[in-house]
């Protein structure tokens, strides 16, 4: 095995891969007055929307490891903002379901859309095998510091 290929030079490259994330996240939410916990709860609830997720605010905390009052909050400054909206449950009266605005996703767009076209340009120069195994690895990653964060 190469040095650049070891184990410890892949997570340096994860935590660099984060560290440059999470600037980058820093820097929209500094541009747009959010909180980064903002940002982690918008992302999420756009991802939800995008794959047609109904998320609770119980939901909505549960994923970013919030307490009742920390969600509330994260709700209630996400709809001030008019990024999000609260909505009833059709099925369910006494469920409040949360909305992304069209202003979240056009917000979102603006400013993650040239990285995310930046990154499926990088991503063609590999093959799907290539991507295949980088997909899997990556999801052993993160299945590993998600069970981290549990213990």
């Amino acid at each position: 095995m190469e040095p650049s290929q070891t184990p410890t030079q892949l997570i340096r490259l994860l935590r660099g891969l984060t560290s440059e994330l999470d600037l980058f996240g820093a820097e929209f939410a500094a541009r747009n007055g959010l909180h980064p916990t903002d940002l982690r709860g918008l992302v999420h609830l756009l991802d939800a929307d995008r794959a047609g997720v109904v998320v609770t605010p119980g939901r909505l905390g549960a994923a970013l490891g919030l307490n009742s009052a920390g969600t509330t909050g994260l709700v209630d400054r996400l709809a001030r903002s008019g990024l999000i909206r609260r909505e009833r449950d059709e099925e369910d009266r006494r469920k409040v379901r949360l909305v992304v605005e069209e202003r979240a996703v056009e917000l979102g767009e603006a400013f993650f859309g040239g990285l995310v076209a930046d990154l499926m340009a990088a991503m063609g120069a590999f093959g799907e095998v290539e991507l295949a195994v980088a997909r899997r690895f990556l999801v052993a990653m993160t299945g590993v510091v998600a069970a981290a964060r549990a213990d």
